[in-house]
């Protein structure tokens, strides 16, 4: 790994830092990265991200599916643990994630894109949270405020300017997304 180590061990303190990107690409293969020493792919976007920053060369996930992977990521555990073992499987209410612990720290937690953080809807009745509130907004995405969230299962909404990307590069379709 070309950039692996350039700042292992340097770690910068949450304090100081004023933006932290996490991308998380789903189905791909970490070797599939020229930043990562593919001989043939190239990835040049990655890979200059991949100079400024960190990389995880030995970063696994806790699931192949990526549901449960995700929110193993955003809670810090394990999937046994937080119970969302399946993609489509709530995260439960009592799960405190990383926008948990960050907001009140001064943070602003944002999320875009693709989450599969599914409403845990028998907690927020249980505990008597308004489906409208800004509470259970923030509860139905896993604690992050949402910017452009589409979890590819169906075209994004009129929100996400993707389907107008795609029609701008050559994609002519009412549903570029699908076809």
């Amino acid at each position: 790994m070309r950039y692996a180590g350039r700042r292992q061990g340097k770690g910068i303190s949450v304090a100081k830092a004023k933006n932290v990107l996490f991308i998380m690409c789903d189905q791909l293969r970490a070797d599939h990265l020229s930043c990562a020493g593919h001989p043939q792919l190239r990835t040049p976007a990655i890979d200059g991200l991949a100079k400024r920053g960190v990389l995880f060369p030995r970063a696994y996930v806790q699931s192949g599916v990526c549901g449960p992977s995700r929110m193993s990521y955003y809670t810090g555990r394990y999937m046994t643990s937080h119970d969302a073992t399946w993609n489509r499987v709530p995260l439960s209410l009592h799960e405190r994630t990383i926008g948990d612990f960050l907001r009140p720290a001064g943070w602003r937690v944002a999320l875009a894109g693709k989450t599969h953080v599914i409403p845990d809807t028998d907690g927020l009745e249980r505990y008597g949270i308004e489906g409208g509130s800004a509470l259970a907004a923030l509860l139905r995405a896993g604690g992050f405020e949402e910017l452009d969230r589409y979890d590819g299962h169906s075209p994004p909404g009129k929100e996400s300017g993707y389907g107008d990307y795609l029609r701008a590069h050559s994609y002519t379709s009412a549903d570029p997304w699908n076809d």
